[in-house]
């Protein structure tokens, strides 16, 4: 557990303004840089494939994988061989993006902090997150390349194959520390970083938290994996007195009830939401979807905590935010790869 135990936060919203009063609340008022997201970023390639180019780097034509040395040339060839497309990705900086499309306006309300190379992909990587109109100030290193993600089309498969490299590298004190960042941190009311970033720097997580804790500020973390809750325990656990919203599918959340040794936890594996407020358990239904109108499922929880932040930066209540959560998903899913249209339909 954290040393230095968060101190009490004030309720933000009273238990019926967050599950029946919605039009009890006026919305706030949004400025830049009011959300705040610290993660692995990683530039998203996309390109439609043959099989030579699987069976030369012996990919499944469905599959995710991280690169190993074998894999290490293939992000550039695929990108001289194939027509592709670039977007910024990672778990948290496709979250943070999808709340700044759901939100719209004004531009940069929300702020991504994340390592990257000094390399044409970093560079790509810059001008994918100001198209995206997020603020993404990346720490910047020559020691490893911008991480990347090749998504390898064929037909209806994707084969994902990861390369972390830079986002491993991130520095607390090469960065985060830095007062100009430091005053970005400052600025955001809500806070939200993915657990796979537990595995990088354990001190930054620490320091956001603890800082939205004592600011009586809202901190949300996702269980993002099985394995960050079976190997990463001692991590997390430091890490969750400051949570106020913690996201997870069922697998993470069986993970998470087992690694702390609970001695009864019944999976209900059901589609609706579930979401736990003190010692409530609301169910929201999520929105219908012809199976085949499904066209990739990767980026549906990122959406969905997306779509969620969207509306808990502007202090709706919580029913309204899971609504946007799976609205925001149930868009992803449709499409390939963590795209969305120019604007979203959402009310």
């Amino acid at each position: 557990m954290a040393s230095e135990e968060p101190k009490a936060k004030k309720q933000k919203l009273s238990e019926e303004e967050k599950i029946e009063c919605p039009s009890k609340k006026t919305p706030a008022k949004l400025s830049p840089n009011s959300l705040f997201g610290m993660g692995n970023p990683l530039l998203d390639i996309s390109a439609v494939v043959d099989k030579d180019f699987l069976d030369k780097y012996t990919l499944k034509p469905n599959d995710q994988i991280l690169a190993e040395d074998k894999h290490k040339a293939l992000f550039e060839e695929i990108v001289k061989k194939f027509k592709v497309e670039y977007h910024a990705g990672g778990a948290t900086q496709n979250s943070i993006k999808i709340a700044q499309w759901m939100i719209q306006e004004p531009h940069n309300v929300g702020t991504f902090f994340g390592c990257i190379g000094k390399d044409k992909f970093g560079r790509i990587l810059k001008q994918k997150s100001e198209e995206a109109h997020i603020d993404a100030r990346y720490y910047e290193q020559d020691e490893e390349p911008t991480g990347t993600c090749a998504a390898c089309i064929t037909g209806d498969n994707r084969s994902l194959v990861a390369n972390l490299a830079a986002a491993n590298c991130y520095k607390k004190d090469k960065h985060l520390d830095l007062e100009e960042n430091w005053k970005l941190v400052e600025k955001a009311k809500v806070y939200y970083i993915a657990g796979f970033f537990l595995t990088v720097s354990l001190e930054s997580i620490l320091k956001v938290a603890k800082n939205a804790s004592e600011n009586n500020k809202m901190f949300c973390l996702n269980l993002s994996a099985p394995f960050i809750c079976q190997f990463f325990k001692d991590n997390l656990m430091e890490v969750m007195p400051y949570v106020d919203v913690l996201f997870g599918n069922e697998t993470e959340a069986v993970a998470f009830a087992e690694a702390q040794d609970f001695e009864k936890y019944t999976a209900d594996v059901t589609f609706p939401s579930r979401v736990c407020s003190g010692d409530k358990i609301e169910t929201f239904p999520v929105l219908k979807i012809d199976p085949e109108d499904i066209v990739d499922t990767n980026g549906a929880g990122d959406a969905f905590v997306g779509g969620f932040l969207s509306e808990l930066v502007q202090e709706k209540p919580l029913d309204q935010c899971v609504k946007a959560a799976h609205y925001a998903a149930n868009v992803i899913i449709r499409r390939a790869g963590c795209t969305f249209p120019e604007k979203p339909d959402f009310n």
